[in-house]
């Protein structure tokens, strides 16, 4: 499995077209980048970003992702080429949607992961913090959390789970301006707001949770799962159910731990953003284009994945997750495994 780049375009009216076997990004006629289809895993466009037709086809034909984003980084669409995968894997996993004890498994699993990673970005910026009373905060959250676990082992309905999710959440938001070191005033989250956010930590949240979700899509799609088809999350027409499934896990660890790091060194101001009317808070130019770099960045880092006690680059995580929920619905795996941080 090899980790390729992604493309984001984030510069409007920017046309992308074929040029043999290389992606040109034209702006105002003129050439600013070529990249070689090789060397792509996927396609980003956000706002109004032309791509031609002959490039849409060949990335339908080799199975490249061409995702389109508004502005403010809310999916609109994805084009993909002719489905694949194993139609015995996609079999298995609607069948185990009516089966309650593999969905209650599955579902209590993520939950399970997404709490103790959580608990981890906690924990990590307990020991960074020098403020005592910031520290004395951050570790009762953390101590709620593990309260929040030992009840979930115990959980035996989806609502059950899905109320220890929400009171964990609502634990662990309720503590976030606590790892907030720079500039917390203008960065304070209050509360978790996403439609739309109203203040910038909600903006820069939402932004990184739209990335990671569409990486969490081509993952399950990469397997041959179909991504509306999920087991925490109610189905509903066009909601990637699935895919927000695997989010839940993964987002404290990767897009959380990011955010805060992005504003706490301050590679994220305030003159990042822009209030529309209404009080909408959303990034701008030059602060999507920072988000998206060290999204990218982040995403070649190496972590330790502890089922396969080997480094992993994070950007494959939602790879190799996708592949561990496949091998449990195919009955290969007695559970699902959720990825945990360190």
């Amino acid at each position: 499995m090899e980790l390729l780049n992604t493309l984001y375009v984030t510069t409007q009216r920017a046309y992308l077209h074929l040029d043999h076997d290389t992606v040109r990004v034209e702006v105002e006629r003129k050439t600013t980048l070529r990249v070689p289809l090789i060397h792509l895993e996927s396609l980003v466009c956000f706002g109004d970003v032309l791509v031609s037709t002959a490039l849409i086809h060949r990335c339908g034909e080799d199975g490249r992702a061409l995702v389109f984003l508004d502005r403010n980084g809310r999916f609109k669409a994805r084009v993909t080429g002719s489905i694949s995968g194993n139609v015995l894997l996609r079999r298995a996993q609607h069948l185990a949607l009516s089966d309650p004890g593999k969905t209650l498994t599955v579902a209590r699993n993520v939950v399970a992961g997404k709490v103790q990673n959580a608990r981890q970005v906690l924990l990590r910026a307990a020991r960074e913090c020098a403020d005592g009373d910031d520290t004395a905060r951050l570790r009762d959250a953390v101590a709620a959390l593990s309260v929040a676990l030992e009840r979930l082992s115990t959980a035996n309905d989806l609502d059950t789970i899905r109320g220890c999710e929400g009171d964990a959440a609502r634990v662990y938001f309720d503590s976030f301006d606590r790892m907030v070191r720079s500039d917390r005033e203008a960065f304070s989250l209050i509360a978790r707001t996403r439609r739309p956010p109203r203040n910038p930590l909600n903006a820069t949240l939402s932004f990184l949770y739209a990335l990671l979700l569409g990486d969490c899509v081509a993952g399950l799609e990469g397997v041959g799962l179909d991504p509306q088809v999920g087991y925490l999350h109610a189905l509903r027409p066009g909601r990637p159910a699935l895919a927000l499934d695997l989010l839940e896990e993964l987002r404290p660890a990767i897009a959380d731990r990011l955010a805060l790091t992005l504003i706490n060194r301050r590679q994220l101001t305030v003159k990042d953003f822009e209030t529309h009317p209404g009080g909408a808070v959303l990034l701008g130019e030059r602060g999507r284009r920072e988000v998206v770099t060290a999204y990218q960045k982040r995403k070649q880092e190496q972590v330790r994945h502890r089922v396969l006690d080997r480094l992993v680059p994070v950007g494959l995580i939602p790879h190799v997750q996708a592949r561990l929920l496949a091998r449990h619905l195919r009955g290969d795996l007695d559970f699902y495994p959720p990825f945990l941080s360190r």
